[in-house]
């Protein structure tokens, strides 16, 4: 990996996807719940919702139009976000 790779805030690294991630957590917290990050398996990062996001009815909506496409802005290789159990 290059340094250039490590310094971008546009790659895809856990770092980055946490970094973005931070910017959401407030919204989640503020409604009960959290995101972790699983893995990231190529251009698909893998979260777990927690709290009260893991069994809210708009989890799914949270996660598509929210963390998705959230990361999906900030970093371009995202391709897809799923929830894991």
């Amino acid at each position: 990996m290059s340094t250039d790779t490590v310094n971008d805030p546009r790659a895809l690294t856990i770092e980055n996807v946490e970094r973005v991630l931070d910017e959401l957590r407030p919204y989640l917290m503020a409604d009960g719940g959290n995101v972790e990050i699983v893995e990231i398996d190529g251009p698909t990062v893998k979260v777990r919702l927690q709290g009260a996001c893991g069994s809210c009815p708009s989890s799914t909506m949270t996660l598509k139009m929210g963390i998705e496409r959230k990361l999906r802005e900030a970093i371009p290789e995202v391709n897809e976000v799923v929830q894991v159990l």
